[in-house]
């Protein structure tokens, strides 16, 4: 791969602008390709984290889990709850409670096959300790600037 620069001109770029151009590159290319399966990211992670539950989550369950990503441009998870509801995808009980429709599992399962494949295409020529490394490296910039991020 070439680089924009060399290592001595690279030391002295700023961190915001190519963090942001990462998380920009990445989330355009997933819902890309989400869209193209015919969904949205914030309904892939809405089945996701019911497929993960151990029990029946509630809405509030997985909106509170889900609360932190609105500030990757997520305005109401209630109404993609409800879309994946009218797709067929969840059901909700009468205590609010949301399960996986088997549409829903067919449709979480191709989930994970895209999302496995969008991984590997991200994660070309990138070894895992780099990857670590740079994960690492992003956190201290975090603290060190007085913020605070925390993934599941």
């Amino acid at each position: 791969m070439e680089y924009s620069h060399t290592d001595a001109e690279l030391v002295r770029q700023p961190i915001g602008y190519w963090s942001w151009a990462a998380a920009e590159a990445v989330v355009t290319r997933i819902r890309a390709v989400l869209a193209e399966i015919g969904t949205t990211q914030p309904q892939a992670w809405i089945l996701d984290r019911i497929a993960q539950a151990e029990t029946p989550p509630t809405r509030d369950g997985v909106t509170g889990v889900l609360s932190g990503y609105a500030a990757a441009g997520v305005d109401d998870l209630d109404e993609e709850i409800d879309a994946t509801v009218a797709r067929g995808w969840v059901t909700q009980d009468a205590g609010g409670h949301l399960e996986l429709s088997s549409g829903g599992q067919d449709f979480h399962a191709l989930l994970v096959t895209t999302q496995a494949e969008l991984r590997q295409e991200r994660h070309r020529d990138i070894p895992d300790e780099e990857y670590v490394l740079t994960l690492k490296v992003l956190q201290r910039f975090i603290h060190n600037t007085g913020g605070h991020a925390w993934h599941h």
